[in-house]
């Protein structure tokens, strides 16, 4: 993590560039798509409203991107080094939590812009947040055992991060979708946490209780039992690697 954070920040203007390009440059993109075009109605600046769903996404698809690899590409750790191997999908997940706060300064720039008020619900950031990193840590040790393992999870997981993306109401509200496609929307961890940061940043109010405390404590458990499973995989590593 450390050799990764030192190469994307050795130029300071650069890495911070980097690490807001790409969810700047997708908003802009669903901006015209959805604002401009589509004319969809979210209650607040579309721009404010699309920048946070993509800054959250962008931690937990960059995450998992690089935790799935995360085993299969140190062979060499894997079978000469001893270490808690945990560190290795743990560590991608740090690197893109540090492009995130980079993005997070961005969203406080654009809060700014839109004259948004700051109540005293944006104390419930962390809670938000610390339940992402939950959610995405456990998915990480999981799919880095399962790449291992079975080598083609990676070309599964390109896919299916683009499903997910859309079925995680990033760019457009998810009450708008109704049936049992709504249900499944709003049955998605990433659409409650995304939602969560709407709720502490800009609309003012905390988290839908019910829902949010169901994605809370799913995520501490999902992470008990992906820590379990890593663990006892790891006997295997050496084998696969």
């Amino acid at each position: 993590m450390q050799r990764d954070l030192i190469v994307r920040y050795r130029t300071p203007v650069m890495g911070i560039g980097w690490a807001v390009a790409t969810p700047f440059t997708q908003m802009l993109v669903f901006t015209l798509v959805f604002a401009r075009v589509a004319h969809v109605a979210v209650g607040m600046p579309y721009r404010l409203y699309a920048y946070i769903g993509l800054a959250a996404w962008t931690l937990t698809a960059a995450a998992l991107r690089e935790a799935t690899n995360s085993l299969s590409g140190n062979p060499v750790l894997l079978t000469k080094v001893r270490f808690p191997r945990e560190v290795l999908p743990i560590a991608a997940v740090c690197t893109a939590f540090t492009d995130f706060v980079v993005g997070v300064l961005l969203i406080g720039g654009m809060m700014w812009f839109y004259h948004t008020g700051v109540t005293w619900a944006v104390l419930l950031f962390p809670v938000v947040l610390i339940t992402q990193l939950v959610f995405v840590a456990a998915l990480a040790l999981l799919l880095s055992v399962a790449n291992l393992l079975w080598r083609d999870v990676k070309h599964v997981f390109d896919v299916a991060i683009v499903v997910w993306m859309f079925a995680s109401a990033v760019v457009y509200p998810a009450q708008d979708v109704g049936g049992w496609l709504g249900a499944i929307l709003a049955a998605n961890p990433m659409t409650q946490i995304i939602e969560a940061y709407r709720d502490v940043l800009v609309r003012g109010r905390p988290p839908a209780i019910p829902s949010f405390t169901v994605t809370a404590a799913g995520s501490l458990v999902l992470l008990a039992g992906a820590w379990t499973v890593f663990r006892r995989s790891e006997r295997r590593f050496a084998e696969y690697a």
